[in-house]
């Protein structure tokens, strides 16, 4: 064997040129790549061994660019490159000057070669330095705000925003990053995490509330104020990251959640309607699922095992074989054949049979319309379902546990198996039937293969923003996505800013926030903006009831400072949980026209008092960002104060204990009561091994108690937990406080009375 010099081994199938080839390789590989593909150590130890060529043919198969400078360069084979490779020969000949080539074939000198490579050098420079965050060019659109405000749509239709492809350029996302639906809306990829991947992330930021009235106090008017300011004002890159609404409340009580006055995503009814079709996909999702567990015990009911094999697993073109997922539940049930012509009687009898017991079944279909008249209902009443009549449901679509592993999720491979986790019902002997169970996985993980992408957007003022799954704040965490916030911190560079915001008040979406989607993403909150108003805090300091659709009281347009120092208790309870997590808080009081001078101060005083890293007033809702200017500075000083973040409890601890612990620690109440329904929940979820799951408590955000009435800081209570129920492919464990709806009604007076559409200029009307 011949080895040339450096080389201690070499394949036997090489040649001795073309060892030398090699050899010389991968000494220019070893100089050009050494710091960033390949460890310096490795490299000094590195001949033409068979790992070197392994590893040589897999680099060159990701080479945009190869540059020869062997003296023949023909014994690379072609095979080992990639696809449209930009290939440039510095043999001896070129090199040299030597002209040898075909007559009137142009050869190269070697000065040539010098400059052409030079170039190519610095357009790798150029383009490496494209990829990376970078202080954005962004063309921020300007505001000429009125007075007085004009309707959320008024505004919303008044500024022209910027073609969703130009927003995507100008925040860095690549041609082939983004999926545009129509003019102002877009998918992004998730291979843009891949590229980013080695990208600082930004600071993140988390707005949360006081314990709100039914009205809300402006969470997400806040996030996009906040994003506007510093973004269009500051010239900090920033990205708001808000979850997408439901229709049910738009067309409800509540209307769209596009935020507010001059500080809401645009357009807002493209944003409340429809948007990208994230929530069709879950519903047809869901319903998918619910219609395959119905068919199953149908079936189960009405035929043998022999019957259910042959109709499982058909013959196809005279072959009988196994599909990917059903050999899947094979492995889960310790059988390990393969060949569906060997399996025995029992073994057949136990792969057909799933055994659901109707009267465990969780998993409801869902609609994305208020419909009180589907909270209870009737399936399987027609004669061709065999008299398998049982009683069922039907929950808005944001309830399905689809929608909270859309916000959960990190990749499509993870969602997958979050979807296939998901525990539907118990078979008759109380172990849990799975959807990979039904064999529904793959058609599931096929129908949100698009909805996994966020959506871009932007503000009144032209700021990026991701809307990106709206999972229940009850039942469900209440957060946008992981994926969301992931991709923009990401985008934003090391010195941005990711702000995104967490539904109802900070005792439940803030801990939820904390205790479940920190946990899924792994990322670590930078900051706590705390939302207040003057009107929630006279609330609580022993104002009138707030009723929606009804006109405030005086004591709320007046001034009146004992309310309002009364009704701080709240504020206060709330920065000490957010204290609890070790996260520094800003209190944003969302400023409104009644409010005086000395209430605004007031508040400000008193939450800088209770330990707030500082408290501001905001107008970002009639004077868009301008209006949270010092919101935004405040933020930002906030942001590089100490963090010393931690979860509230340990995974490892009982179910009850982790309840025990949120609810004193968080609502503060004296104790837990367990109802025995409860009680034996919480041990089958222990017995089947979900007891180290975090805990989503599914809690009235009216009052830090059970009891909506009670405002300001009730004490002295025991929280009474009637069921507890799980989501298991989400990843948590909800127990329920009280009674709660999944399902909301349309009251006596619907939004949907003020909506129309304009049948010749086809502009939506009368949504707020």
């Amino acid at each position: 064997m011949f080895t040339p010099p450096g080389c201690s081994a070499v394949p036997k199938t090489c040649s001795p040129d073309r060892i030398c080839s090699y050899s010389f390789l991968a000494r220019v590989l070893g100089r050009v790549v050494s710091e960033h593909f390949w460890p310096k150590k490795k490299l000094e130890r590195l001949s033409v061994t068979n790992e070197f060529i392994e590893w040589l043919t897999e680099f060159l198969r990701h080479a945009d660019v190869v540059v020869f400078g062997s003296m023949k360069p023909n014994d690379v084979p072609v095979s080992w490159m990639k696809p449209g490779a930009t290939i440039i020969s510095c043999a001896h000949n070129l090199l040299s000057g030597k002209r040898d080539n075909p007559a009137g074939e142009k050869t190269v000198g070697s000065l040539a070669v010098a400059i052409r490579m030079q170039n190519m050098v610095k357009n790798m420079e150029r383009w490496i330095q494209s990829q990376q965050s970078r202080k954005w060019d962004l063309h921020c659109l300007k505001l000429q705000p009125l007075s007085p405000v004009p309707s959320d749509i008024e505004i919303s239709r008044a500024q022209s925003p910027k073609a969703v492809d130009v927003l995507a350029k100008e925040i860095g996302l690549l041609t082939d990053e983004i999926e545009i639906y129509g003019q102002t809306k877009a998918k992004v990829r998730l291979s843009l995490l891949e590229r980013l991947k080695d990208q600082p992330d930004g600071k993140y930021v988390l707005v949360a509330g006081i314990t709100p009235t039914p009205l809300g106090e402006g969470k997400s008017t806040v996030t996009i104020g906040l994003v506007q300011a510093l973004t269009a004002h500051l010239n900090i890159n920033s990205f708001a990251c808000l979850r997408q609404p439901s229709q049910g409340p738009t067309f409800g009580v509540k209307g769209g959640a596009a935020g507010g006055g001059y500080a809401q995503v645009i357009p807002m009814e493209e944003f409340n309607l429809h948007l990208t079709g994230d929530i069709h996909a879950i519903t047809a999702a869901n319903n998918l699922l619910a219609a395959a567990i119905d068919a199953r015990i149908l079936h189960e009911n009405t035929q043998s095992d022999k019957s259910l094999y042959n109709r499982l697993v058909p013959v196809v073109n005279g072959v009988r074989g196994f599909s990917a997922i059903q050999l899947a539940r094979l492995r889960r049930l310790g059988i390990s054949k393969t060949d569906p012509e060997t399996l025995t009687e029992e073994e057949i009898s136990k792969f057909v049979r799933l055994d659901i017991d109707p009267s465990t079944i969780t998993w409801q279909r869902v609609v994305d319309t208020n419909d009180r008249f589907l909270r209870k209902i009737t399936v399987g009443q027609a004669n061709t379902e065999k008299g398998l009549v049982r009683q069922a449901q039907f929950d808005i679509a944001v309830a399905s546990e689809i929608m909270a592993i859309l916000a959960l999720t990190t990749s499509l491979q993870d969602m997958k198996e979050r979807l296939g986790k998901m525990v539907v019902a118990n078979d008759k002997k109380g172990e849990p039937v799975t959807a990979e169970d039904l064999g529904v996985t793959g058609a599931l993980a096929v129908l949100m293969k698009d909805a996994i992408k966020p959506t871009l957007m932007q503000t009144l003022e032209g700021t990026p923003v991701f809307v990106h799954a709206g999972p229940f704040a009850n039942i469900a965490h209440g957060n946008s996505s992981v994926l969301a916030d992931k991709i923009a911190l990401k985008l934003v560079g090391e010195k941005g800013f990711v702000v995104t915001e967490a539904g109802f008040g900070a005792d439940i979406g803030m801990e939820k926030f904390f205790n479940i989607k920190c946990r899924a993403s792994g990322l670590v909150p930078s900051v706590v903006v705390l939302v207040a108003t003057v009107r929630a805090l006279k609330m609580h300091g022993g104002g009138p009831n707030v009723t929606a659709g009804a006109p405030l009281k005086k004591e709320y347009t007046e001034e009146n400072l004992q309310l309002v120092a009364d009704g701080c208790c709240n504020l206060q309870k709330q920065i000490q949980i957010t204290q609890l997590f070790g996260v520094p808080v800003v209190v944003a009081l969302n400023v409104f026209k009644t409010d005086s001078p000395a209430e605004v101060d007031l508040v400000c005083k008193i939450a800088k008092e209770s330990g707030a890293f500082d408290a501001v007033p905001c107008n970002h809702w009639s004077a868009g960002g301008r209006g949270a200017v010092k919101l935004a500075q405040a933020v930002e000083k906030a942001a590089n104060q100490k963090n010393s973040f931690k979860y509230l409890y340990n995974l490892e601890l009982p179910i009850v204990e982790k309840i025990r612990i949120i609810a004193q620690k968080v609502y503060g109440a004296q104790d837990v009561e367990l109802s025995p329904i409860a009680q034996s929940q919480v041990d089958r979820y222990t017995r089947q091994g979900f007891g180290n799951l975090p805990i989503c408590m599914a809690k009235t955000h009216l009052s830090l108690s059970h009891q909506p009435e009670r405002k300001g800081v009730p004490t002295g209570f025991i929280l009474p937990i009637s069921d507890v129920r799980a989501s298991i492919g989400a990843g948590f464990i909800y127990p329920l406080v009280g009674t709660m709806s999944t399902m909301p009604g349309l009251p006596t007076r619907p939004c949907f009375y003020d909506i129309d559409l304009d049948p010749i200029t086809e502009q939506v009307k009368g949504l707020f």
